[in-house]
């Protein structure tokens, strides 16, 4: 059980599914480079806004991987609030999404997010019900400190219904 508010539920570790994301408010900061070699780069802002203006923090972190962009949650108390962006975090607004999902275990790396990746591109190309409409995120539920082993994370690949032909 964690005691951070979550965004949404995890899809279980080794499971693709497809599941709709609510609408969110979120903490942004953006990099040059790839999110896995900026990453300590993109974190430091965020964790000493969110510190500064009393935020609580949420889970998951959220990862565009090129170029490097790392969102944080804002919980339900922030809603609605008043929250001024700075030179190195914006506040930006998502709406409701569906996602292709695939949960995994282990530590957060491009070489476990490039795996994740593929297979979620594999069971994409081997149906005809879903279509990608944008590029894969990584979705991390674990804090630094957490052995590799035992993190949680998600690929997700923003999905819509294919068209389907009229017989």
């Amino acid at each position: 059980m964690s005691a951070y508010e979550s965004a949404f539920d995890k899809t279980p570790v080794g499971t693709i599914e497809v599941k709709t994301l609510p609408a969110a408010r979120l903490l942004a900061a953006h990099g040059d480079g790839n999110y896995f070699q900026e990453n300590n780069g993109l974190f430091r802002p965020l964790f000493r806004y969110i510190k500064d203006n009393d935020i609580a923090m949420t889970i998951p972190v959220e990862a565009e991987i090129e170029p490097g962009i790392m969102y944080f949650y804002l919980g339900a108390d922030y809603k609605d609030s008043e929250l001024s962006e700075t030179e190195r975090v914006q506040v930006t607004e998502l709406p409701e999404r569906t996602v292709l999902s695939l949960g995994v275990r282990g530590s957060y790396s491009s070489k476990n997010y490039e795996a994740a990746k593929a297979e979620l591109l594999t069971w994409l190309s081997e149906q005809d019900q879903w279509v990608a409409t944008g590029a894969a995120r990584g979705i991390y539920w674990n804090g630094p400190f957490t052995i590799g082993f035992l993190k949680r994370a998600e690929v997700h690949i923003p999905v819509e219904a294919a068209e389907q032909p009229l017989n």
